[in-house]
């Protein structure tokens, strides 16, 4: 019964509270430029609508490719942990959280899923090497 309440909490619970935390947040920013346009208008000082605007970061090819990387770095060592688990589990006989087969099948996908990363990184490099370049000259050329 108690199994219940960890379930409902992690899937139900922790998703909602998530969202009403990021929603607060948000109403939060937004209370308080509001705020300081009002007080602006009081005063008569002309407002500049630039600065309240939120900035959003454009991505580039480059840090697109390094979360490539990172996925694959992340997945592949979950992977060869959970495949480590499993062996070792099933070499002394414990029982830890799931039988050693699961665990050995979640580390195989695991490790699959980096090495398409991986690979995914690699030829995207390759492939994007011109578009990096002129990425970057066209940041510098900005500065």
């Amino acid at each position: 019964m108690n199994d219940i309440f960890i379930v409902l909490g992690v899937c139900v619970l922790l998703p909602v509270l998530i969202v009403l935390i990021v929603g607060l947040v948000r109403k939060n920013e937004i209370d308080r430029k509001t705020e300081i346009m009002l007080k602006a208008i009081e005063a008569g000082v002309p407002i500049d609508s630039e600065v309240f605007k939120s900035k959003k970061h454009a991505r580039t090819i480059k840090e697109d490719l390094l979360d490539r990387l990172t996925g694959a770095c992340v997945t592949s060592f979950m992977g060869v942990a959970f495949l480590a688990a499993g062996i070792c589990s099933g070499y002394f006989g414990g029982n830890m959280f799931l039988s050693p087969t699961m665990m050995t099948v979640a580390g195989s996908i695991l490790l699959a899923i980096g090495l398409a990363l991986l690979v995914a990184y690699l030829t995207g490099r390759k492939m994007l090497a011109k578009e990096i370049e002129a990425e970057e000259r066209e940041l510098l050329e900005k500065k």
